[in-house]
């Protein structure tokens, strides 16, 4: 048995102005395929697990935009975060739940046939997966998940996806394997968000790997865990449990963990950068994200451009660059490291009188 959890109590701050606090980017269409990234992630896990095993972790004030945008999912499988406490909280949070659905479903069966529920059976794991991620090639995901399902079931472990990095970005986390074989590795090390030279010596190496913050465990391992490391044992106000992030809580912190090198066409939808990652088709590409807006470049490269539904704009002599509406906001500015870029920006708006609803 496996189950699937999907984070989205995201603030997508880096995709502003287009990801906005009051409708992050994991409730957006950003690409104008008719389905946002939530929907998206949840039809991916859907081919894999059944639906009612798929559990949705989201911010209270969401709940709304999530059950509208997702039908389908049983009530009691949106998990709400009454505030944020990162992921690995939140992870918590949706195991518990899990737990006691299962248990709670299953007593009047086992107390007849003495058999364990599936979130007691140590064969049953989990995945945990973010709903901000673009996934190229379904297929070898799916054959991924199924390959690292048996391994920590094998292994009673816990397994990252790691992913062969194309540039040094200094946005993302790095896996430095160790030991191992047939794509599974013992984790060396662990570098949360480098910069950029020490990026380029990583990719250099050939020993790194991306962190794709999909994670793979044997159900009861992570609970244990995750129990532990956030002093949750016999705490059931989350309000008070440790702000950790899930990488930092197994990476950092869990004595035995392992990597699986894969290859699926995998781009975090975290930044600027890795939306034109994403969607690049060669080295002079411009991109446009929304399919429903069109440019017209002169003399213009390397730029990615989100522009509303019906929107025209005209690029001259532009190179590198991100142009951005949403709303009654428009960024224009440098691709290069947008993600600290747009981070100052929010900070000083933030600190400009009348200017938060522009957040």
């Amino acid at each position: 048995m496996t189950y699937a959890i999907i984070l989205a109590g995201g603030k997508g701050r880096r995709l502003w102005p287009v990801s906005r606090q009051n409708m992050p980017k994991q409730f957006i269409d950003f690409f104008g395929l008719g389905r946002t990234l939530l929907q998206q992630t949840f039809d991916r896990m859907a081919k894999i697990v059944p639906e009612d095993n798929i559990f949705v972790v989201t911010r209270e004030d969401f709940q709304d935009i999530a059950r509208q945008q997702l039908p389908d999912l049983p009530p009691s499988n949106l998990i709400l975060e009454t505030i944020n406490r990162n992921t690995a909280p939140a992870t918590l949070l949706a195991l518990r739940s899990i737990y006691a659905k299962e248990t709670q479903g299953n007593e009047g069966m086992n107390a007849q046939t003495s058999a364990p529920g599936c979130a007691d059976n140590e064969r049953t794991s989990v995945i945990i997966i973010p709903a901000d991620q673009v996934i190229l090639r379904e297929d070898n995901f799916k054959c991924a998940v199924q390959r690292g399902a048996s391994y920590v079931r094998e292994h009673n472990s816990v397994l990252t996806i790691g992913v062969t990095p194309s540039r040094p970005e200094p946005g993302y986390g790095y896996i430095q394997k160790g030991d191992g074989e047939n794509d599974f590795y013992h984790v060396k090390s662990f570098t949360e968000k480098p910069d950029r030279e020490f990026a380029r010596m990583f990719i250099d190496s050939g020993e790194w790997l991306w962190n794709t913050s999909i994670y793979m465990a044997c159900f009861h391992k992570l609970k244990d865990h995750l129990e532990r490391i956030l002093n949750a044992e016999g705490n059931h106000d989350f309000s008070s449990l440790l702000n950790l992030s899930l990488d930092m809580a197994i990476l950092e912190k869990m004595e035995h963990k392992a990597v699986m090198q894969c290859d699926f066409g995998w781009a975090d939808i975290g930044t600027w950068h890795g939306i034109y990652e994403a969607l690049s088709t060669d080295e002079t590409d411009n991109v446009v994200v929304n399919t429903r807006s069109r440019i017209l470049a002169d003399d213009s490269m390397h730029n990615v451009v989100a522009l509303p539904d019906g929107k025209f704009a005209v690029l001259s002599g532009l190179n590198g660059y991100i142009v951005a509406e949403k709303d009654d906001v428009l960024l224009v500015c440098k691709k290069e490291d947008s993600s600290a870029c747009v981070r100052k920006l929010l900070s000083r708006i933030e600190n400009e009188d009348g200017l938060e609803g522009y957040i």
